[in-house]
Formats: C-alpha cells, sequence, structure tokens
C-alpha cells in the first residue's frame, strides 16, 4: 500500500514491492541467523539489473553503478577489516545499488552505519555487551535502503537546500 501511494500503480511499483520482500526476509534471516542467503541478494542484484534497464526509473547505467559501486565498497570494507564485513553484506548493497542506483548506496550506507552505531552503543551502555558481540549489519542497510526508496529524494533535497 505505501509502495502505491508513493509511486503509484506503475510496473515500477511491483518491482519495489518484490524488492521489499526480499528485504523484510534478509532482515529476519540475517536476525535469527546472522547470514544473508545468496539465493536471495544474488537473483535479487541480477533482478535489480534486469528492472533497472527496463522499468525502474535508475535506468541500466545506474543499476550497474549502484551494483559495482555499492558491493566494491563494501568488499574493500571486508579486506581492509579482515573479516568485519561478511559477505551476505557486500552482495546486499549491491543489491541495494542495482534497485535504487549509485546515488541510493551513499545514503543507505550513512544511514546503515547511524542506526548500526546507536544499536552497538546501546548494546554496549545498557546490555553490557562487549565491542566482540556480533551484530548482524544486513537489518541496517536494510533500513537504510528503505529509507531512500521512499525519502531519498527529500533527504537530498534538504541536504543540498541547506548547503546551498
Amino acid at each position: 500500500v505505501l509502495v502505491a501511494h508513493r509511486f503509484g500503480l506503475t510496473p515500477a511499483s511491483a518491482a519495489y514491492v518484490v524488492f521489499i520482500w526480499a528485504l523484510i526476509a534478509i532482515t529476519f534471516i540475517d536476525l535469527d541467523h546472522q547470514i544473508i542467503p545468496d539465493r536471495i541478494s544474488i537473483p535479487g542484484t541480477i533482478l535489480g539489473l534486469i528492472l533497472g534497464a527496463t522499468i525502474l526509473p535508475v535506468g541500466w547505467t545506474g543499476s550497474l553503478l549502484g551494483a559495482v559501486l555499492g558491493g566494491g565498497l563494501f568488499y574493500l570494507i571486508a579486506v581492509a577489516s579482515r573479516g568485519g564485513m561478511g559477505g551476505g553484506d557486500i552482495k546486499l548493497i549491491a543489491m541495494i545499488g542495482a534497485f535504487l542506483g549509485w546515488q541510493a548506496v551513499f545514503l543507505t550506507i550513512l544511514i546503515s552505519a547511524l542506526a548500526g552505531s546507536a544499536v552497538g552503543i546501546y548494546m554496549m551502555a545498557v546490555r553490557g555487551k562487549g565491542r566482540k558481540h556480533p551484530i548482524p549489519y544486513g537489518p541496517f542497510l536494510v533500513l537504510g535502503a528503505v529509507v531512500y526508496l521512499f525519502y531519498g529524494s527529500e533527504i537530498i533535497g534538504w541536504y543540498l537546500g541547506v548547503r546551498g
């Protein structure tokens, strides 16, 4: 209902509904098992590229750049952190980039980092968890992607207005 309200009854809306379903599944699986299944993220990335080339407003180049930029950035983070970032997160941000474009990658990462940091601080301060207590990052990436999908243009417009 929210997708149809935001984007109308269009083929892109149907694509976004499928995208959100995949994100919801990924969130619950990652929370329960601390894994993001390849059988969702890899086909999701391919589907995002196909839909980007056909019906999504991001277009083919935006979709491809989003997948490569998101996956590439997270791959570099995974290598630099020596296991601090999982392969599932790399494929998830590639899928998000494929559906939403390269611009979405930056805002998704910012929102996910802020939300993840807030939860991490809460876990350490209130719950007494140490820094080594693993927190699945996928749900925070999903949050960032959904916020971007529904409010990305407004957030970017606000930011540019404040800076301009």
